[in-house]
Parts: C-alpha cells; structure tokens; sequence
C-alpha cells in the first residue's frame, strides 16, 4: 500500500498532517506503540524540514511485509554539508521561523534517531530526498 501527501511550503497547518494519518492508520493496524511513534516523530521531522527549508513537497509512505518505508521530496535548495546537516543544533533557518518555535537543528538527529534506516539525498540547488525505514518484526502486520 502506497500513500502520498503533498506538504505545502511554509503552511505549519498542513505541515504534520502527513505523521498525524500514519499515526492513526498505523494504530488501526494494531502496530506496537512504540513502534508508531518512531515513525510519528520522524515522519513530522521530514515533513517540517520540507515546508520550511525545501520549499514543500511531497510524503510518500509505503506499508510493507517487513518494514514501513517513507520517502520525502522537495526542490529546495538542497543540503550543502550532509555531515554537518547531522549534527545536534545546526539550523540554517531564519530567524523568523525559529522565533516560531522550529528550526531548533533536531530534524535529521531525531530522524536518525528514530529510523531504522536513513538515506539522505541532496545536491545542492537540486533539491533533498529523504528515505527512512523502519522494520517490522515478524507478524506484526
């Protein structure tokens, strides 16, 4: 089963909606809780740093035998330094969102984090994917 959602650039209504149904279709597949909420906060990771630093985009999340597998597209401008992206507290988001409460640099640690499996895509000037995978264990679907 493949789901899409289109995350709207700088919307912080529609931004969390796509992790707010995973939560709830999740929950009604009867996956362990802890489980559904990895996937919750790091869905919601993905889906702000694509509204706010890759100019909107798109979720698409696939439920699998053994794993539920999430993809996150923009055309942003793309990560320069992947390596230093990764490090707790580095943001590159303006003032202006930060006084908003977000762009605190805990998106991709908390991705990491939480995702079994990270992959991080990004050429500068040509936009970032962002593939997450997080395993089922046997029968748990």
């Amino acid at each position: 089963m493949l789901i899409e959602y289109i995350i709207p650039r700088m919307d912080f209504s529609a931004a969390g909606k796509a992790s707010t149904d995973m939560k709830r279709r999740l929950t009604q597949l009867g996956l362990p809780v802890a489980l559904i909420k990895r996937i919750a906060i790091a869905m919601y990771e993905a889906e702000m740093n694509v509204a706010i630093h890759g100019d909107g985009g798109k979720a698409e999340v696939e439920i699998l035998e053994d794993c539920i597998s999430t993809r996150f597209t923009d055309k942003g401008p793309g990560i320069a330094d992947i390596e230093l992206a990764m490090q707790e507290g580095f943001s590159t988001a303006s003032e202006e969102i930060r006084n908003m409460g977000f762009g605190a640099g805990m998106g991709l640690p908390n991705m990491k984090r939480n995702a079994d499996e990270l992959i991080i895509q990004s050429e500068p000037g040509r936009g970032t994917t962002v593939i997450m995978r997080f395993k089922l264990q046997t029968g748990e679907l």
